[in-house]
């Protein structure tokens, strides 16, 4: 099995240390390499490296609070007017989500996805920071960062498989 996929973490506390302007592509990178429903792509993202604005970003909601404390947010985007499939762009953002998890852990770094939609009042926070145009909704915002706090825990249920039938 892929060594990113059991080792990958939600990792909450970081070192501090600025994470490389070349991993920050190779992230944004795995991202857009995701599969989207009809080739769609609806995704933008945005940089967040200013501790002023991670700390702001941390107020988005209760569970966003990591972020203030690392030296990399990603803010993930729907630009709904490339949604060929609308129903669908929750599917493509959350798989760009994971990939950018990924890539993060075969970079040597720690990241959790923090939850935005379909919350309405995190995206209207998002948005109004960030003053969005109209039609670019936030889906996630990703706290990025070296650390050390990645224990491996096997989750693996064969009571949750089911052959041929329920």
């Amino acid at each position: 099995m892929n060594e990113a996929i059991q080792h990958r973490r939600s990792i909450r506390k970081y070192d501090g240390k600025l994470v490389e302007k070349e991993k920050i592509e190779k992230l944004l990178r795995a991202g857009m390499q995701a599969p989207s429903a009809a080739n769609q792509q609806p995704w933008e993202f945005i940089v967040v490296e200013n501790k002023e604005t991670l700390q702001k970003l941390s107020n988005a909601s209760i569970y966003a609070t990591p972020i203030k404390n690392a030296p990399l947010g990603i803010v993930v985007l729907v630009k709904e007017e490339l949604l060929k499939f609308p129903s669908c762009w929750q599917q493509d953002l959350a798989a760009a989500t994971e990939n950018i998890l990924l890539e993060a852990v075969e970079l040597g770094l720690g990241a959790v996805w923090l939850g935005v939609a379909p919350e309405e009042d995190r995206m209207a926070y998002i948005k109004d920071l960030f003053k969005l145009p109209k039609g670019v909704e936030a889906f996630a915002l990703l706290a990025v960062g070296y650390s050390s706090d990645n224990k491996f825990e096997d989750r693996f249920d064969a009571n949750r498989i089911h052959y041929e039938r329920y």
